[in-house]
Formats: C-alpha cells, structure tokens, sequence
C-alpha cells in the first residue's frame, strides 16, 4: 500500500499535523528528534499510539530509534506502530519495508472551505456541555467497548481548543448519532463522526455533520478538515457532495508478524 505518491501541500500537512495533536491529544508524548511518540494508556486508537515522524530530513540511526520505541510501547502493552505521512522520511519507510514490516489501513485527510459551503435545510443541533453524555453516545454508535468510558472522557478533557459535542438522540431508541468538533482558530476538525449501523442512510450523518460545521463557521473557523478511512467510500461520498477534497493520505505500519 504505498499510494501517497501524490503532490502534498507539506506546509499544509504540517499544520493539520499539529492542530491534529492537539484536537486527539495522547496522554503521553515524547519526542525522539523529530519523531513525535504517542502513548495512551487508557485507549488503544492508533492515532493515539504511534510513532509520527515530523521532518522528511530526520533519517538517522533509524535501527537504533525504532528499537528504543518498541521498548516504550512494549513497557506500556502496546504494539509499535509507525505513522507513515507525507513527512515521513523515505529512508524510515524502506527501512521498515526490508524489516518485514506490513503497510495497513490508509486514511484520506480532506478539507473544505466553509465560506462555500451550504448546508441542507436539516434540523440543527446545538452542542451539549454534558461530556458523560457525549462519552455514552459516542460509544453506543460506534459500539465501542464500555470500558474505555473514562479514558474518553479523560481525552476530551484534555483537548485545549474550544471543542463542540453533538449527539442525535431517540427517546426510546437512544443515542442515533454523535460527532466531535474541534476548533483550532480558522480550523475546524470534525474528530469523530458515527451513526448507529440500524440507522444509516437516513440523513443523520448529514444532518450531524451540517450542526458541526455551522457551530464551528459561527465562532469564526474557515476551514473544515477530517480523516477518513480509505476504503469507507459511503463516508468518502457524503464528505466531497459537501465539499471536501482530499489533502493527502497516511498510513500505518506494524510488524508483520504483530
């Protein structure tokens, strides 16, 4: 999988890096040279456990490097995953290729401008301040494992900058649909976004999606970004009918044998 072959914006890439960090905070993060290492000892999302080179020049030692990661992430019971971006360096990402390393899940980062965007005529949901009730939606959609309640709880609290919690809910069913924004200045990043599966094709993406977005555009943002698995085109779709448009691509990488 080495499709991230295409003309980045690196200063662009360098700045949805950064507001990223600070939109999906890991709790523990080191940095080796330009390699940025993020542990979460509560939560097992990749991007909160990675290690993320930052600068395409920083090829050095890189034996030594990944071998002191894997003993960071083993002494926290994690799998070493490296996040492959645009500023990776192409030495790290040969390296690993001859080490036996697999290439695994792409995700599209797209952004759209706010300015032109028009939203449906649907409902509008204004966020709620109830993190515990976010934190309970957000699972039930995406029927996470309820056990990882407070770490999510512990991440929102941690996320700096304004943050807008959104839940479509059904009074007998319960919570539909749940997305997190999180605005940055002129940057809004749509975080997570999930309807529940007996709920899709029914308009709520949209209809949660055109919430978060008005609120962010509202409080000045200009720009929308997200991340989006490859290969969930029905997602992909609902994002470019509203504007979106690929920025560029990461992907990660494991041992082959993990």
């Amino acid at each position: 999988m080495h499709a991230m072959v295409s003309d980045p914006n690196l200063p662009l890439v360098r700045r949805l890096e950064a507001v990223g960090f600070r939109a999906w905070p890991a709790s523990n993060v080191v940095y080796d040279g330009s390699w940025q290492v993020r542990l979460t000892g509560g939560h097992p999302g990749k991007r909160l456990n990675c290690v993320v080179p930052l600068d395409p020049s920083d090829s050095r030692d890189i034996a030594l490097r990944i071998e002191k990661a894997g003993k960071r992430f083993e002494a926290h019971g994690r799998p070493l995953l490296v996040r492959q971006t645009p500023l990776s360096p192409k030495p790290l990402i040969d390296f690993l290729a001859a080490d036996g390393w697999e290439c695994f899940e792409e995700v599209v980062t797209m952004t759209g401008d706010l300015g032109r965007m028009t939203f449906p005529d649907t409902l509008d949901h204004l966020p709620t301040q109830d993190v515990g009730r976010y934190v309970d939606a957000d699972i039930a959609v995406h029927d996470s494992d309820p056990g990882l309640k407070a770490a999510l709880a512990e991440i929102l609290g941690n996320i700096k900058p304004s943050s807008g919690l959104f839940v479509i809910e059904d009074a007998v069913k319960g919570p539909l649909a749940a997305a997190l924004c999180v605005q940055d200045n002129d940057l809004a990043g749509i975080m997570s976004l999930a309807v529940r599966p007996d709920h899709r094709r029914q308009g709520l993406g949209i209809e949660i999606l055109s919430s978060a977005l008005r609120w962010a555009r509202m409080r000045g943002a200009r720009t929308a970004w997200l991340q989006v698995v490859a290969d969930n085109t029905e997602a992909m779709a609902l994002y470019t009918k509203m504007g979106f448009e690929e920025a560029y691509r990461y992907a990660y990488w494991r041992k082959a044998s993990a």
